[in-house]
């Protein structure tokens, strides 16, 4: 019996550090054959051999999320080489402080939309219809807390994530009597390189095999919306209700996410 008879797959891009290695060992634990979607495909060559992962439960799939073709050609090549997957997630993702005041920023807005939400886009869309027709699968896009309110100097990252989370919510009203589900992860501080510069403090800071973990429960159960660790859910929502005069009080003077180029 082939292995695509016996154990389901999962296509995850931004595979090459971070939270979607992170998940990819998670799911190879969990039995799962892995499509791992990254430019660096070099890196998830490297950390699969260092890992001893079977060969034949792993193909990796070069693509750049932020060119539409790109990354829809690795999505059709997954299914024509490992089949339709069970899961789908929707990883890869840009985190760069931005001023308004400064032109070259603009760009910087235009490349994390184009990396964060078009990307995304991107992703789903080679697996959807197969899915439907299917009548089975799990689409998942990573959020974040981040979009639950603007923070100063996130103003592209803030943006898109609050795109993420109304993107998907939008897909799974249009699948939902499809049998395919939609599931909305938005992460807390997670302890990896998209975060180690920040110049804040980051409360329930986890590390990502524990946010993997839980994501891949939450995954697992269908859950439509996750907020992981589940703390920063309640303080997202108390942050939701605080006034608008209070919020901004108590957002003066934090650290703003460095902008590209500052060290």
């Amino acid at each position: 019996m082939s292995d695509r008879a016996i154990a389901p797959l999962v296509f995850i891009t931004g595979a090459s550090s971070g939270i979607g290695q992170a998940l990819a060992a998670r799911y190879y634990a969990a039995g799962y054959r892995l499509a791992l979607s990254a430019r660096r495909t070099n890196e998830i060559e490297a950390w699969a051999a260092a890992l001893g992962l079977e060969r034949s439960r792993v193909q990796v799939y070069g693509a750049d999320v932020a060119q539409v073709d790109s990354i829809v050609s690795a999505g059709r090549d997954c299914i024509g080489r490992q089949g339709v997957p069970d899961v789908v997630i929707a990883n890869a993702g840009i985190s760069v402080g931005m001023d308004t005041e400064q032109r070259e920023d603009l760009d910087v807005m235009a490349q994390t939309f184009a990396i964060n939400n078009l990307g995304l886009a991107a992703t789903f869309h080679p697996f959807v219809a197969p899915m439907r027709t299917r009548g089975s699968g799990r689409l998942v896009g990573i959020g974040s807390v981040a979009a639950i309110r603007g923070l100063p100097g996130h103003g592209a990252y803030c943006a898109s994530k609050a795109g993420v989370v109304s993107y998907c919510e939008s897909l799974r009203g249009e699948l939902r009597s499809s049998g395919v589900k939609v599931v909305t992860i938005c992460p807390g501080y997670i302890d990896t390189p998209l975060t180690q510069g920040n110049r804040y403090g980051m409360p329930f800071l986890l590390q990502p095999g524990e946010f993997a973990d839980r994501a891949f429960r939450a995954i697992e159960a269908g859950s439509s919306y996750r907020v992981i660790p589940w703390q920063m859910g309640v303080v997202a929502k108390l942050l939701r209700i605080v006034p608008n005069a209070l919020f901004d009080r108590g957002a003066q003077g934090r650290g703003r996410k460095k902008r590209r180029g500052e060290q």
